[in-house]
């Protein structure tokens, strides 16, 4: 796995960080995340899986100390490049080991963007679930992006191609993902499941969808040079972004936790 994301992270801005959809995928996260940032006002950030340092960067421009974290030495050493200031603090560190890393430590907000939690196994996922708990301060949020099962756009991609074989691919146990280039072991939660694994840890808050109209990014190579309709499907991402039943179809959710 650390392997796998180390080699991926040299293309992964790229890919997705600057590209025509990430972009505005991101920028769909941030708009509902100000919401909860600026009704809860965090002080302290916990973010997990955090790539190549693009949200703890937003995050601590929003005046917030933010300490980041993933698995891959490479994205950590890329991310730590981007930023000059002592805000945030990137740390490689193992997501199934967050309490060991930061004993004694707590946060008011963790955060995990764009299918980070996606590679861990059902099991794995409930056991974040309560090491969260544990690092989050009284009434502490969780924010998570996650990709489901049931996406629209990729199962409309793989039926124009005639790959019935991959139509509903997420649907598997353990489906393979490809991280630029680097295939990956890939675990699909709808919306509902999140919450049944979170259940005796958190109060489900808020549901929205991330990508219900704009596309996965792996559809980049069509719509980069296509910014009317990129323009237009983000339009109508707009206008459809706040209701939570359209979230289980979308390429990622944005689901808000409330620590018991």
């Amino acid at each position: 796995m650390t392997t796998d994301f180390d080699k991926a992270a040299s293309g992964y801005d790229a890919s997705f960080t600057h590209s025509v959809i990430g972009k505005r995928q991101r920028r769909h996260v941030y708009g509902f995340l100000s919401e909860v940032l600026e009704k809860h006002q965090p002080k302290t950030v916990l973010e997990v899986n955090c790539g190549t340092g693009e949200d703890a960067i937003w995050l601590a421009n929003q005046n917030i100390r933010v300490t980041a974290t993933d698995i891959s030495e490479e994205m950590i050493r890329l991310a730590k490049g981007k930023s000059n200031a002592a805000n945030p603090v990137f740390s490689q560190v193992d997501i199934n080991e967050l309490p060991k890393h930061f004993t004694g430590e707590k946060f008011d907000l963790i955060f995990s963007n764009f299918g980070g939690l996606n590679c861990l196994s059902e099991v794995r996922l409930e056991l974040f679930f309560r090491n969260a708990a544990q690092l989050l301060s009284e009434k502490g949020q969780l924010i998570l992006v996650i990709m489901p099962r049931n996406t629209i756009w990729e199962q409309c991609y793989f039926l124009a191609k005639a790959d019935f074989k991959n139509i509903f691919r997420r649907k598997k146990a353990n489906a393979i993902a490809n991280v630029d280039g680097q295939k990956v072991i890939t675990y699909y939660y709808d919306p509902k499941e999140a919450v049944t694994l979170a259940r005796h840890y958190f109060d489900f808050r808020k549901l929205n969808p991330v990508g219900i109209f704009l596309p996965p990014s792996y559809l980049e190579p069509f719509f980069r040079n296509r910014p009317s309709l990129i323009g237009f499907l983000d339009k109508l991402e707009m206008k459809f972004h706040k209701l939570p039943f359209l979230a289980k179809h979308a390429d990622h959710y944005f689901i808000f936790f409330q620590k018991r």
